[in-house]
């Protein structure tokens, strides 16, 4: 782990899956047309993936256009924090099997809207995270 003498330290790739595991809200980002967009979701870990719902709209639109996305956690305490970077494809679960298990994955809607598309993130280019300490401001000279 980091401490103050070294603020940043790399979380091990089978450590970063209980970091994701430990929050419920994250960044997923997309970009199609040349244009970034970040939306917030709630997502569940299963295995090696993040699952979250969605509804029609722009977030499917833009996956049907480039599947490539990054998801992104962070957490933080009084002495420091981390974020833990998903990088992969995201696509809509279809097969019944899966589709049952991630139905009866914690994943309610935060507004009253019918979210009846459930969507794997799987890594393909990695995961990868990072431990900060915070410490005080560095004096200036």
């Amino acid at each position: 782990m980091s401490d103050n003498n070294n603020p940043v330290a790399i979380i091990p790739e089978d450590t970063c899956w209980g970091y994701l595991a430990s929050q419920e809200v994250g960044r997923l980002g997309v970009s199609s047309h040349d244009v970034p967009e970040i939306f917030p979701i709630n997502y569940y870990v299963d295995g090696e993936s993040v699952i979250f719902r969605s509804a029609e709209g722009s977030k499917l639109d833009q996956l049907s256009l480039n599947k490539n996305v990054v998801f992104e956690v962070d957490g933080w305490t009084d002495e420091g924090g981390w974020s833990v970077m998903v990088k992969g494809v995201a696509e809509a679960i279809t097969d019944e099997d899966e589709l049952a298990r991630a139905r009866k994955a914690p994943l309610l809607p935060w507004i009253p809207t019918v979210k009846t598309t459930f969507v794997r993130v799987t890594p393909t280019i990695g995961i990868s995270g990072r431990h900060f300490v915070f410490g005080p401001e560095p004096k200036q000279a």
